[in-house]
């Protein structure tokens, strides 16, 4: 924000920190799980007392319109019984929205019937048809999943040319990295595992237990070119992505170097964190060391799970949240100077309260509508005998939720969120997503063997937001990619058009901001991936609209 700016100007506006104030969070959060009709669904992990690594790691989530109603559904990630121990036949599943705060299984119609080990989802228009397909990353072989336009997912994995290719897929993303005007993937993968590959780890010698990563050989990421005929290239090794020491987990999309050209953070398990800097003739160069963010403080790879990215207080550049094991601490990069980043964790009050932590999903979300995002994480452990071990440590964990205090700084105010939110949850996947359209982005967490919880937000009264659905023409049809700016009053926020992010999981693509008590916005600005840059001024808040690359905007909705 704007140094210029005295407190009493950031109030008038409504966007000073109220979120850190002892009267509790500017917001609420209420449990719609039940309401909303996804209490039923529960993760199928497949154990049966083997102990598979892959159990303890799912599942993913996303919000999507997949039927183009302009109202977000809701899918969950399964997986299913291992091999010679079936029980009981489990699949991901679709919910779409009734457009009354509730939901309806459509698992089956839509072609979703599948069983899988599925890990986590990508969404995407690759084939720039308007409607969203799906990418599902699977231990073993992951799929492709073509949206048809009426209602149904076809299966198009052989036809797209990724059949054949197996491993223990997790986070996953849609990119234009070349920016050609097509989506390509970018696919993460954890390690070489097997059912047949198992090792056996044992914390007393004899019974069996959950390896950790160091016992596995890395796997290297995937980069598919989109060929734009249905078919997709794999360039791993001619793009600079090959790397087979990686153990990754979760992967960010960003600008690191405002160049316009698509970066990628990708969190690694016990290995360093990459940075993928694109150097816009189909290749990156892996600068994570370079740029500070691929060790901890004390310069030691830590256990990344997850990870997103957001502009945060006006700054140019982006910072990056990942989220590690217990007693790692998150990890909080931020520009300092020059090109590089320093973990502020520890200055910025985050580190503290995430010691005792396991976290997995995160991402930065406007929930209180003030104009700067909280930091949500998604905790949970992935052992749980791990109480016996160390007792200030539990399988079950409370979320966190940081909100900016001034000066840089946050507060954890999970347990003032009320107890349902702050309920000890085994958590994976987090996503956000305004799905009842009242303006406020509500939440969606995943739980390793366990329900969904899906929380609804309402800010407090008086409070706007203004958000953009873009289309591309030259660009993507998603507009994955693109950056949109708002400054009104000397007040600057950005953010981007994403895939990915988080841990598993896929948040909306509309772009939110939150716009405090002001009535209007006086500059918005549109960077596309093509190149081209569209510029608006004095939109009203509390409106959505419908930005076409190259048009002017179209309000979508009001709330």
């Amino acid at each position: 924000m704007n140094a210029a700016l005295s407190r009493r100007d950031l109030l008038a506006l409504g966007l000073a920190p109220a979120l850190a104030s002892a009267a509790g969070p500017a917001f609420t959060l209420a449990d719609a799980t039940q309401a909303a009709g996804l209490g039923a669904f529960r993760h199928n992990t497949g154990a049966y007392g083997a102990k598979f690594l892959p159990e303890t790691l799912g599942p993913g989530c996303a919000f999507l319109d997949y039927d183009n109603d302009g109202w977000l559904d809701i899918l969950l990630m399964n997986g299913c019984d291992w091999p010679g121990h079936r029980r009981r036949r489990s699949t991901p599943a679709l919910f779409r929205n009734n457009r009354d705060g509730t939901f309806t299984d459509v698992t089956r119609a839509a072609g979703l019937d599948l069983e899988l080990y599925g890990m986590g989802v990508a969404v995407g228009d690759f084939d720039n048809d308007g409607f969203p397909d799906l990418f599902l990353s699977c231990v073993g072989q992951s799929r492709l999943l073509h949206n048809n336009g009426r209602g149904r997912f076809v299966d198009v994995t052989a036809r797209a040319g990724l059949l054949g290719r197996e491993s223990f897929s997790t986070s996953a993303l849609w990119f234009d990295y070349d920016r050609d005007g097509l989506l390509d993937l970018f696919v993460c993968n954890y390690v070489q595992w097997s059912p047949a590959r198992d090792i056996f780890c044992a914390l007393d010698g004899r019974n069996k237990s959950y390896c950790t990563p160091e016992a596995y050989r890395g796997a290297t990421c995937w980069l598919f070119r989109n060929r734009g005929n249905g078919t997709f290239e794999d360039v791993t090794a001619r793009s600079g992505i090959f790397d087979p020491t990686s153990k990754s987990l979760g992967v960010a999309l960003l600008d690191i170097n405002g160049d316009g050209w698509p970066d990628l953070f990708v969190a690694n398990d016990t290995r360093p964190n990459k940075l993928y800097v694109n150097q816009r003739d189909g290749r990156f160069e892996e600068q994570g060391l370079a740029y500070n963010v691929a060790f901890s403080e004390d310069g030691k790879a830590r256990a990344g799970m997850g990870a997103d990215a957001a502009w945060l207080d006006g700054s140019p550049y982006p910072s990056i949240a990942v989220t590690n094991f217990d007693n790692e601490r998150i990890g909080f990069y931020q520009r300092t100077g020059s090109h590089r980043y320093e973990d502020t964790a520890v200055r910025s009050g985050i580190a503290g309260p995430s010691r005792t932590t396991l976290g997995f999903g995160c991402l930065f979300a406007d929930l209180d509508l003030g104009g700067s995002p909280a930091l949500i994480v998604a905790n949970g452990h992935i052992d749980d005998t791990v109480r016996h071990i160390r007792r200030d440590v539990g399988h079950a964990q409370p979320p966190h939720l940081f909100v900016p205090s001034g000066a840089g700084s946050y507060r954890d105010i999970a347990p003032q969120a009320g107890p349902e939110f702050a309920t000890p949850r085994v958590a994976r996947g987090l996503a956000a997503g305004d799905f009842n359209r009242d303006g406020s982005l509500d939440l969606l967490f995943t739980t390793n063997g366990g329900p969904p919880a899906l929380f609804r937000t309402a800010a407090a009264p008086g409070r706007h937001a203004i958000r953009f659905h873009l289309e591309g023409r030259r660009s993507n049809r998603d507009a994955i990619g693109a950056i949109v700016g708002l400054d009104d009053r000397g007040i600057v926020q950005t953010a981007m058009v994403r895939s990915g992010s988080s841990y598993l999981s896929q948040s909306e693509r509309t772009v939110h901001f939150g716009a405090g008590r002001r009535d209007s916005i006086a500059r918005v600005t549109v960077q596309w991936p093509s190149g081209r840059k569209d510029e608006f001024r004095n939109l009203a808040t509390g409106r959505a609209y419908r930005c076409v690359e190259g048009e002017s905007p179209r309000v979508l909705d009001r709330f």
